[in-house]
């Protein structure tokens, strides 16, 4: 399985990497974020733009990230605009979503972009485009905030993520019991054993999926998502015990 360089973090190899998601609403709230989630030295920092109230102001948000990339010095970013209908917290033309991911890409300002794998397929493509262009990686997702889908259809949106061009591929679903967590779970080690060419994180969210968020290093899964402040997903931990349950799962493994 090929790895990801970003900056001095490799996306692939050893430990599951640490993201920690900024979820503020207002400038004085990313900020507060931003400096508690420094103090956690995450592997990435993720900006949930979608949470931020003038997302829809493109000049606001180019303006806010220039100031985000000051603050976490170098820690690579991850710049994210979750849609509606996958969890996000507003919603936007398909328009709106490819003009503000497009000038995001082209700002200079972040490392990695999150494009989801649902969204139209020519946006998609032209997004993944843009992005090799501008030398930002892809990690390109896909979020059921509602059910575990069959594991056949778990495996084959992974597959169809990698065959984008992606550099990176996220799967996230939401376990109805405990037996979704553990189908999740065989779905990534079956990733990691035959089909995975690219680094992949899966997720079962909510309480029941946490095995999924601290198991990774088992069954191939490259990063965990884990609070400084705000969890940007149900289930998730904070970044402190995440990194202690990787670190003690690691030490194990070996």
């Amino acid at each position: 399985m090929k790895r990801v360089k970003i900056k001095d973090i490799h996306i692939g190899k050893g430990m599951p990497k640490i993201i920690i998601p900024i979820m503020g609403e207002t400038l004085q709230e990313i900020n507060h974020e931003l400096s508690e989630a420094k103090q956690e030295k995450p592997d990435m920092i993720e900006w949930r733009a979608d949470a931020f109230l003038h997302v829809t102001n493109i000049e606001e948000v180019l303006r806010l990230l220039a100031e985000i990339r000051k603050l976490i010095d170098d820690i690579p970013l991850l710049y994210t605009f979750r849609t509606y209908k996958e969890g996000g917290r507003k919603e936007v033309t398909l328009n709106y979503y490819e003009e503000l991911l497009s000038q995001v890409i082209q700002s200079g300002f972040i490392d990695v972009i999150d494009v989801e794998l649902y969204i139209e397929q020519t946006i998609r493509e032209r997004l993944v485009q843009i992005a090799r262009q501008n030398n930002v990686i892809v990690l390109m997702s896909n979020h059921d905030f509602q059910t575990t889908p069959a594991n056949k259809d778990m495996l084959a949106r992974l597959i169809a993520m990698q065959e984008t061009r992606a550099d990176i591929v996220k799967l996230a679903v939401m376990p109805q019991n405990e037996e979704d967590v553990l189908r999740l779970l065989q779905v990534a080690a079956k990733m990691k054993s035959t089909y995975a060419q690219k680094p992949f994180i899966t997720i079962s969210m909510g309480p029941l999926g946490i095995l999924s968020r601290v198991g990774g290093e088992v069954v191939g899964s490259a990063a965990s998502f884990g609070s400084a402040i705000q969890a940007s997903a149900p289930g998730q931990i904070t970044a402190a015990e995440l990194r202690y349950i990787l670190q003690t799962i690691h030490r194990y493994s070996k």
